[in-house]
């Protein structure tokens, strides 16, 4: 099927293991973790078998943690001739931190990449989607390690993070306290007058897929962000998740590998440095945060 700038649809993966569950005490951070036994391994490997089929670039967002422990995964991604990003050091929400401590996050994160890629890092996405109104001065210290893309921006509400105040979901050129930053923000459908967003997490694991499809087929543009954990249905269960959460957690496991699939059966994906490329990036809007 042919690609054009009405039809952008770029393939995303956080690379982070299946515990790593934000605003949970029992997962909260790397104290937390050797209680959970490691699935990143093989949980990467499906990800890829569906990428060796389908023959689709992706990019690659990965936790300098993971980089640092696994690096041989991290290798195998580079080595099939994906992109890699950063999704932080130690997948920590970002509000809940002040300015001298992400900085610190970002930099391991960002040091750990590329001292095992031997390639600068250009992207970046945080964990939950976590800069909002009250922490925008996160876009100051993402321009400062020299990101060039963001795609931290999630225009809608949601529990951990969300900006609604973001008026268009489309590739835009952010403009905050002196600095300019590319921003490719997740995507939504507006049902009802509400923004409903479907690409990725539990989101594309909880709708079922004919209409994950017709949302697809009416996009001008679509930013997936999927994770190790969306497809592995035998992963253990938390307990200590709140009714709703583990809901949102577990929602949808069994049958999310096929849904990946027939989604990339059905439409044409490219990975971040190809959308770059393809972006009139002097006629996007302008957002002035």
């Amino acid at each position: 099927m042919e690609l054009s700038l009405d039809s952008m649809r770029i393939l995303t993966f956080d690379i982070e293991e299946w515990f790593h569950i934000l605003d949970n005490e029992s997962t909260k951070t790397v104290n937390e973790w050797p209680n959970y036994e490691s699935r990143i391994e093989e949980n990467i490997d499906r990800i890829l078998n569906v990428l060796d089929v389908c023959g689709y670039k992706a990019t690659f967002f990965c936790l300098g943690s993971i980089v640092d422990k696994y690096p041989e995964i991290i290798k195998k991604i580079i080595q099939r001739g994906y992109e890699v990003g950063s999704h932080t050091q130690m997948h920590q929400l970002i509000y809940e931190q002040n300015p001298k401590s992400f900085r610190s996050d970002i930099d391991y994160s960002i040091k750990s990449i590329q001292d095992l890629t031997g390639e600068k890092v250009r992207y970046f996405r945080a964990p939950g989607f976590s800069i909002r109104d009250d922490n925008k001065w996160a876009f100051e210290v993402i321009a400062e390690y020299g990101i060039e893309i963001d795609c931290s921006v999630f225009p809608a509400p949601r529990s951990h993070g969300g900006l609604p105040s973001y008026k268009e979901p489309l590739p835009s050129i952010i403009k905050y306290n002196g600095i300019t930053l590319k921003e490719l923000p997740i995507n939504y459908v507006n049902v009802l007058g509400r923004p409903i967003i479907y690409s990725g997490g539990g989101y594309f694991r909880m709708f079922p897929y004919f209409l994950i499809k017709k949302w697809t087929s009416q996009a001008d543009y679509v930013m997936s962000y999927l994770h190790p954990r969306d497809f592995d249905p035998d992963q253990p269960v938390i307990k200590e998740l709140s009714i709703d959460r583990r809901f949102k957690s577990y929602v949808g496991l069994k049958g999310a590998e096929r849904k990946l699939e027939q989604w990339l059966r059905d439409f044409e994906f490219i990975d971040i440095g190809t959308a770059d490329k393809m972006i009139d990036w002097d006629n996007v809007p302008i957002v002035q945060l």
